[in-house]
């Protein structure tokens, strides 16, 4: 086995260690199409006051410009389906956010896997991103042999479904590399006819700004449009809708790790529950919980919402 293998090796045996669920690995060059798909979705406004998405728009489609001398594009997931679902009767939590905050969770992964390679190889670069830099996951994903890009626009895992984090650890690091995997979709259309609001407009192609979990998540207006009104399906904060009934997800398991454990709260609150909660109540039990990003003021808004 040459050097790159053995890297290879190493890494995926490390990232399995700290509990990812699934490593792929593509080689760093500029994501041409994607380029251009991106900037077909921005010119169309499906970004809505997501205007974050219009900045960077070079190191989105090059992670070269991400990492001095990027060779190898490491992508993991991580597994967030959980073992218990909500009370049928309450607004509806995205599944993503029962436990702690992902991005703290992985972050630290991440770190001590790029630890690892360095103590192991020596003069490693690299930099880790969790959704929250600009990187075209889901594409590097696809590039990496994880899985297909699925008519919702979720990244699809043949074993696995798509209840997923997707982690990116760019290196310069010369590595084997993954090839991707077929789509596997076929004629199925249950996702875009389940999307409540319609922001499916094309397989593949998401319309954020109609999106709920954009306005339950993204949209820091006060009010949420009243042509909207009647759509949400009782989601509060997200929407799981388009991946409750891909019929891939058949193939989901619960998640084994620890700091995804469901908040008591998320599980058990009743509507009731929910609209009285206090500011100071909200803070101490969601202090860590990817909910804390709608803010107090956020969550009650979106209760009016889908209450009224």
């Amino acid at each position: 086995m040459d050097l790159r293998g053995t890297y290879t090796a190493f890494i995926k045996k490390h990232a399995a260690e700290l509990g990812f669920d699934h490593c792929g690995i593509a080689q760093a060059v500029q994501l041409d199409d994607d380029a251009r798909r991106l900037e077909k979705w921005l010119h169309q406004g499906m970004h809505g006051s997501m205007h974050y998405m219009e900045n960077n728009f070079d190191k989105r489609i090059d992670p070269r410009k991400l990492v001095d001398n990027a060779r190898s594009v490491i992508t993991l997931l991580l597994n967030y389906y959980p073992q218990e679902t909500q009370r049928p009767d309450a607004p509806k939590v995205s599944k993503y956010a029962y436990g702690h905050d992902y991005h703290e969770v992985i972050k630290a992964k991440l770190n001590t896997l790029l630890a690892r390679m360095q103590e192991q190889f020596g003069a490693v670069s690299g930099r880790g991103f969790v959704d929250s830099a600009p990187v075209l996951e889901r594409a590097w994903a696809q590039r990496s042999g994880l899985g297909w890009l699925g008519k919702n626009g979720n990244l699809i895992h043949k074993q696995a479904g798509s209840f997923f984090f997707i982690a990116t650890l760019i290196t310069d690091l010369e590595l084997e590399y993954d090839g991707p995997v077929g789509d596997f979709c076929g004629s199925c259309t249950r996702c875009l006819d389940a999307c409540p609001t319609g922001a499916l407009v094309a397989p593949g192609v998401v319309d954020g700004s109609r999106c709920i979990s954009y306005f339950t998540i993204e949209l820091k207006e006060l009010l949420i449009p009243d042509k909207m009104q009647g759509q949400f399906d009782n989601w509060m904060f997200g929407c799981d809708a388009c991946q409750d009934v891909c019929p891939w997800n058949r193939f989901s398991k619960p998640n084994n790790t620890v700091e995804f454990t469901p908040i008591p709260e998320i599980l058990n609150f009743s509507t009731k529950d929910w609209e009285e909660l206090t500011e100071e109540e909200f803070k101490r039990i969601f202090r860590r919980s990817p909910m804390k990003r709608s803010k107090y003021a956020g969550i009650r808004r979106n209760l009016r919402f889908v209450n009224s």
